[in-house]
């Protein structure tokens, strides 16, 4: 969510709230075979041929390529949840490449959670995939039906895919998720969901569910009120609240804010017409409150600025541990520059206990010496060394006093900007940890995505502390905002009503299902308002990418651009047939391989490899050059990269067979057969890598003819990444993450 940057109203956060996250078990070199886990409330020994015998049954054909030898076991409990989870793993080598995988158990019955597994790359999994994401739905759901007898489930046509809205790499396979609510009387119950991945060659490698309740009770559907009735009260209680919204782009570290307008309505029980706070029911929508700054004034800094002795004496202070068992240990302090452009000493430290240890990072502002990033890993740590022991359990109340008492402590300098918590905030049940969200106020508004955020251990004790504050130079102006009044009348107009059943609140005990009439708008939960102009937009910022047409290669275009390997401003004016720069086709190639995160702060540093002179760290093909002088795609044989001038296809040909590795073998000119009728217009020394790449239908000759000097088009770059990105997960070679 520190990504997305949101602060969920209680109606969307009574949808969204009760998704189930994956188990995942890591691979430990050296695991015996024969692992065995006791059950502490019968005793039991669970071997791995329990958890087998029950995969096999449940899942008949999956992972049958896995011997039962090549499977490890190991076995955890959630801190403050009784319930066993079991993790089978395995790692092979099958045709020559590495393939692994796990399977994820809970309770004593052994109810599965997940599987997933990391295939051998298949050429019809690569774009162009074999299966159309329709084609996808139904190998889904044909798996749904197949393999879930307890529950019936439904296909959620509403649901996003949001792996489909982030930046995607021509050497993975392309994936398909899909979502299947379980259903009772034909209504979704909420928090009992699965989702499963296809691959873009119809192999299911994923699977998550979440844990099903044990005996549930369910109110009568019958019952329910007519939604009519219910649209009109939550229409009369609907108001559009005025926010500003920060997203961070995290590949660029570039802020874009808006001014927006959110609805602010609660869901209401569809029997009895109560509102729903997210928690629990109450007879009339609680009163908007207004903001209260945490301090009218501003405080002074904690410091005026921080030496990296002084961060690390601070660090231990804030780090200190009584118990004898764990000693503390600072592995570095390191001056950066964190993802809102803010100087800061990051700290690093590990707790030591017999022979292991756990251990985080936190952060200190270097101008103010204040605390921006803190987790305490000590309470869970004391707990499993000491046992579990009776503490003392705050109240909501005393929690909040703790949190305004830290944050003055710990950050002052900043909270005059800041108010108190708006919501109540939200409680585990489990953990007992209250979540405390001091959200900031410009110009009289709320800016989502920009807040101080605490964490209250049911002791009292700091848990974390979260300061989320992008640097914002210029927040867009209030006087042209349309007035709420009209901003309500387009929300009300888009509003519809979605009946589920959810629980009142989530304690373990709890297990009977209230049904609830949940608002949408314009049929989700997520649309907002821009403020200036009314028009609705996602506040995950979840654009459309623009598609282009060309005659032989609108595909492969497409397919780049929602990718975010190729970036296209006006559709309307793209000409596929234009000659590319240097600089674009590097750009396209890399981005193509790798991920690059082209964060601004990174391009500050004074300490940044520059390869070519008239490249600097500002430059916006920097990063992409650099990452293809690492690969040794470039040379830096000269001090300047000629970024603005056209690429060529021999060029081409010499960057690709170089990205594949062939570079030695390319050299050896003499080996090769040149019987272009142009051959003589290819370079001596280019020869080898223009036969290779022809060889490998990477960029081809015309009725024997190369035209080495010819331009490449936008058209001919898509046709021939896809095809390298064939040739190169073929091949199963790899480019790290660049940054």
């Amino acid at each position: 969510m520190k990504k997305i940057g949101i602060i969920f109203t209680a109606s969307a956060l009574s949808i969204g709230m009760f998704s189930s996250a994956a188990s995942a078990a890591s691979i430990v070199e050296g695991q015996p075979v024969k692992v065995v886990a006791q059950v502490a409330a019968t005793g039991e020994v669970v071997t791995k041929e329990d958890l087998l015998k029950k995969f096999r049954s449940a899942f008949p054909g999956i992972f049958d390529f896995v011997n039962a030898s090549d499977f490890h076991m190991s076995s955890n409990n959630y801190p403050g949840d009784e319930t066993t989870r079991y993790h089978l793993f395995f790692s092979k080598l099958q045709n020559g490449k590495d393939i692994h995988g796990n399977i994820g158990f809970y309770g004593e019955d052994f109810e599965i959670e997940s599987f997933n597994y990391e295939p051998v790359s298949t050429s019809d999994a690569l774009f162009p995939a074999k299966v159309s994401k329709e084609e996808a739905k139904k190998v889904a759901t044909d798996f749904v039906k197949k393999f879930l007898k307890d529950g019936n489930y439904k296909l959620d046509e509403d649901y996003n895919d949001y792996y489909n809205y982030s930046k995607q790499i021509l050497t993975r396979p392309i994936s398909y998720s899909f979502s299947f609510n379980r259903m009772k009387d034909d209504v979704a119950i909420a928090d009992q969901s699965v989702n499963v991945t296809v691959l873009g060659n119809g192999e299911i490698v994923s699977f998550n569910g979440s844990q099903i309740t044990k005996s549930p009770t369910f109110e009568d559907v019958k019952k329910v009120k007519d939604q009519k009735e219910a649209l009109e009260k939550i229409k009369g209680n609907l108001t559009a609240k005025l926010q500003y919204q920060v997203n961070t782009n995290y590949e660029t570290g570039e802020n874009d804010v808006k001014l927006v307008y959110v609805p602010d309505v609660l869901s209401i029980n569809a029997i009895t017409g109560e509102w729903f706070n997210g928690k629990e029911f109450v007879a009339k929508q609680p009163t908007k409150k207004e903001y209260v700054k945490v301090t009218e004034t501003a405080l002074p800094a904690k410091q005026n600025g921080i030496t990296k002795e002084e961060a690390k004496k601070a660090a231990e202070k804030l780090l200190q541990v009584k118990s004898n068992k764990i000693k503390l240990s600072i592995q570095s302090v390191e001056e950066v520059k964190n993802s809102y452009g803010q100087e800061i000493f990051s700290v690093h430290y590990m707790y030591n206990y017999g022979n292991s240890g756990s251990g985080a990072t936190l952060e200190f502002d270097k101008k103010t010496g204040e605390l921006l990033q803190y987790h305490n890993t000590l309470n869970s740590l004391l707990s499993e060394l000491d046992g579990t022991k009776e503490e003392v359990t705050i109240s909501k109340e005393e929690a909040i006093t703790q949190a305004v008492k830290y944050v003055k402590e710990l950050v002052p300098s900043y909270l005059h900007e800041y108010a108190m918590p708006l919501e109540e905030g939200y409680q585990d049940e489990t953990m007992g940890n209250y979540y405390i969200t001091f959200p900031r106020i410009v110009n009289g508004v709320m800016v989502m995505g920009d807040q101080i955020s605490v964490s209250i251990h049911k002791d009292g004790s700091l848990e974390s502390l979260n300061v989320i504050r992008p640097q914002i130079d210029k927040w867009p102006a209030l006087d042209k905002v349309i007035s709420s009044k009209e901003a309500e009348n387009i929300l009300s107009k888009a509003l519809s009503l979605k009946m589920s059943y959810m629980k009142e609140n989530q304690k373990k005990e709890n297990k009977h299902y209230n049904l609830m009439y949940s608002p949408l708008f314009n049929e989700t939960a997520f649309n907002v308002l821009e403020a200036n102009s009314g028009k609705w937009i996602n506040q995950y910022n979840m654009e459309v990418t623009p598609e282009v047409s060309h005659p032989t290669a609108a595909q492969e275009l497409n397919y780049l651009i929602k990718a975010k390997v190729l970036t296209v401003k006006d559709p309307k004016t793209f000409n596929g047939d234009a000659a590319v720069s240097k600089g674009e086709a590097i750009k396209v190639m890399m981005n193509s391989l790798t991920y690059i995160y082209e964060t601004s702060n990174y391009r500050e540093s004074e300490s940044m490899k520059q390869s070519y002179t008239n490249v600097d760290p500002k430059h916006a093909s920097y990063q992409a050059i650099e990452r293809a002088v690492e690969a040794g795609i470039l040379k830096t044989d000269q001090k300047t990269f000629d970024v603005d001038s056209p690429i060529t296809k021999e060029e081409l040909a010499v960057w690709y067979i170089r990205a594949l590795g062939l570079e030695q073998a390319a050299k050896h000119s003499n080996i090769f057969k040149n019987d272009f009728t142009d051959s003589q217009k290819i370079k001596t020394e280019n020869a080898g890598y223009v036969i290779l790449a022809h060889s490998l239908g990477l960029v081809k000759a015309e009725k024997n003819q190369f035209n080495p000097t010819k331009e490449v088009t936008y058209a001919d770059l898509a046709v021939s990444s896809i095809r390298l990105a064939h040739e190169i997960s073929n091949k199963g070679r790899d480019f790290r993450y660049g940054y």
